[in-house]
């Protein structure tokens, strides 16, 4: 891979179309990448998935699958109360096409060659639905990373963004585009640079029309709306309240 060659990565969408264009409006703004990534969990929960996944595949991002993506491409695989009535009405909305492209995506992605490897993964290289906390101790990265040859790991999954150095490996969590949880309402994605000491990490953060999205939500008929425009507009994990303002 050439020096220089910078990727961005988007994360945790949810079926948000507004943030995301917010976000390759402020990509475009930064220079382009010469490649996009989205690292799952595409269009869940969200009042435009399909016209999430179109845009994606317009622009040519390589896709991995979240556990939400396989969640509706898998029926029986969710896991909460409530979360059956929301999936069945995205399914509908995607339609089989779009079900058949979720199904389709990989797990992993791997971007250019050792020294300088970079996986991408939904959550972590394990699976797909454990999240990896930034406090995360020896023995959870041991389990979740320690196989793991690729010198550079980027993930979201867990709505934080940060970037951690463990065994000389970085750790890169891009957070969400569409669902931010860490006490700052702005979409959040990443740009990575290849430099000769390896990848240079970016956080972006990007302001987008939170009113527009509730509405959207309101109006969308998806099932449970309230309680998922309290979550966009808490926009921090209930856990974390006490941590973050």
């Amino acid at each position: 891979m050439i020096e220089g060659m910078r990727v961005a990565i988007f994360s945790d969408i949810h079926g948000n179309l507004v943030a995301l264009d917010a976000c390759l409006a402020d990509l475009a703004s930064q220079g382009g990448a010469d490649a996009i990534v989205a690292a799952g969990d595409l269009c869940a929960d969200g009042p435009r998935p399909r016209k999430v996944l179109q845009r994606l595949s317009e622009i040519g991002a390589q896709c991995v699958r979240g556990n939400t993506d396989r969640y509706l491409a898998m029926p029986g695989e969710e896991r909460f109360e409530g979360e059956e009535a929301r999936l069945a009405w995205t399914r509908r909305e995607l339609g089989e096409k779009w079900l058949s492209w979720l199904r389709e995506l990989p797990f992993a992605l791997r971007i250019a060659e050792p020294p300088d490897e970079l996986l991408v993964v939904h959550a972590n290289p394990a699976n797909d639905d454990e999240h990896l906390w930034p406090d995360a101790d020896d023995v959870t990265l041991e389990r979740m990373l320690g196989s793991e040859a690729a010198s550079a790991i980027a993930f979201g999954h867990l709505h934080l963004p940060y970037v951690r150095l463990w065994r000389g490996k970085l750790l890169i969590n891009v957070a969400s585009v569409g669902l931010p949880k860490d006490g700052d309402p702005r979409a959040c994605y990443v740009i990575l640079t290849l430099r000769s000491g390896g990848w240079q990490v970016k956080h972006r953060r990007v302001e987008f029309d939170i009113k527009r999205v509730a509405t959207q939500l309101a109006e969308c008929g998806i099932p449970g709306s309230m309680r998922l425009i309290a979550t966009l507009r808490r926009h921090r994990y209930k856990r974390l309240t006490s941590i973050i303002p």
